[in-house]
């Protein structure tokens, strides 16, 4: 049995976008270059998912990525998580 030192915790990873938004192409790029694979609720789709972003997120923008039901916005923050989080490349823009 792994001592508690040696588990790895597991983040709950939710990624909201919209249709013809750039900046949630952008995301959704680099997590398929890199092989990521997350659930991903779209809000011009589902009504329920645009509540749940707005409810819980407090606004209706896009890209948001709940971590732990805490939301990120802006994609290049985003990508730089994710790139950390999953140990792929990703820098922030300056």
């Amino acid at each position: 049995m792994a001592c508690e030192s040696e588990r790895i915790m597991v983040k709950d990873l939710q990624l909201y976008v919209k249709n013809g938004c750039p900046y949630c192409a952008k995301v959704e790029g680099f997590m398929e270059k890199n092989d990521i694979e997350l659930p991903t609720h779209n809000i011009s789709t589902s009504e329920d998912d645009l509540n749940f972003l707005v409810e819980n997120g407090g606004k209706r923008q896009v890209p948001c990525l709940f971590v732990d039901g805490k939301a990120m916005y802006e994609s290049d923050d985003i990508v730089f998580f994710l790139g950390k989080e999953f140990g792929v490349f990703a820098k922030p823009k300056k």
